[in-house]
């Protein structure tokens, strides 16, 4: 049975982020190598894939985020990217041709109007591609917790100047 609570966080996070429960870091994440420098991508992957693999991998290797053995969940997140890119690039041919629907609604040969199977696969592709990019911290919600690594933080943001310092 899966546990619950929180996912664990990994010690290189812990660092970055900092550690106010003073708690015991592991020490077994040590012994997986950090990747320093680019991969080449998985022959498998979109030409789509291919161009994201190359673009995000070199930020996640600055940033130390990406490891030896995250090469099928990167490739994973690379190819959503490609899927979800593939099917709006079809959405939008499809929207030139039907200004009534914009490409959204198809019909069947049943004359039954339903939506275009691409959203479904665009709109699938799109939150497994969000669901891979948070767990690589590159989500806003992701990077507000990197501190460290040039996530957010309190201290930068600029609106901090107009909080109110109690209820009124």
């Amino acid at each position: 049975m899966a546990t619950r609570g929180r996912k664990p966080k990994p010690t290189h996070l812990s660092l970055v982020q900092g550690n106010p429960g003073k708690r015991k870091l592991p020490k077994k994440e040590d012994e997986i190598p950090v990747v320093v420098e680019e991969v080449a991508p998985p022959p498998f992957l979109s030409d789509d894939a291919k161009v994201e693999w190359g673009r995000m991998m070199q930020a996640l290797v600055t940033l130390k985020l990406l490891s030896s053995v995250d090469r099928a969940a990167f490739a994973a997140y690379c190819q959503a990217y490609g899927r979800w890119a593939q099917a709006e690039r079809a959405l939008a041919v499809m929207r030139e041709r039907d200004a009534n629907t914009s490409g959204l609604l198809v019909k069947t040969t049943g004359q039954n109007v339903v939506q275009n199977p691409l959203v479904g696969i665009a709109n699938k592709a799109m939150s497994d591609m969000v669901r891979y990019a948070a767990e690589f911290g590159m989500t806003p919600s992701a990077r507000v917790r990197l501190t460290g690594a040039g996530g957010g933080g309190a201290a930068e943001n600029p609106f901090n100047q107009f909080k109110r310092s109690g209820r009124s």
